[in-house]
């Protein structure tokens, strides 16, 4: 099965030369989603919005491959802030099916349009 791109109409589109996501081999590899409003490209203010936001906008992209928050696998967390690491996990963790994912999280110095969070997802279409 060839790689296929995945586009969810109710998650931002990308803001570069990437997919929202890649599935491939009932793997589905989801890029780094903001706390952006896709109704009008705009970050959300504050950590809990941006977190949430990333979130929602995450779960679109896993449903535009026919998946969920159910099917992943693994998640990535960058923060530019780890003071923040709190406040994430509080939002992270209403929105996360048990078993709960594996999970890194690091700060890193910057992101995109200066975005205090962006999450991004591995998942697996059940058979």
């Amino acid at each position: 099965m060839p790689r296929q791109e995945v586009s969810a109409p109710g998650a931002p589109a990308a803001i570069g030369p990437y997919s929202q996501a890649i599935a491939i081999d009932g793997f589905i590899f989801c890029s780094g989603q903001l706390g952006m409003d896709p109704a009008t490209g705009q970050l959300l203010d504050g950590i809990a919005n941006q977190a949430e936001r990333a979130m929602v906008n995450l779960e679109a992209v896993l449903a535009g491959a026919g998946a969920s928050l159910a099917d992943v696998v693994k998640t990535t967390i960058f923060l530019s802030d780890l003071a923040n690491f709190s406040t994430v996990n509080d939002i992270y963790s209403k929105h996360v099916i048990a078993p709960a994912p594996a999970r890194s999280t690091v700060q890193v110095a910057a992101l995109p349009r200066g975005a205090l969070v962006e999450i991004e997802a591995i998942a697996r279409r059940a058979s």
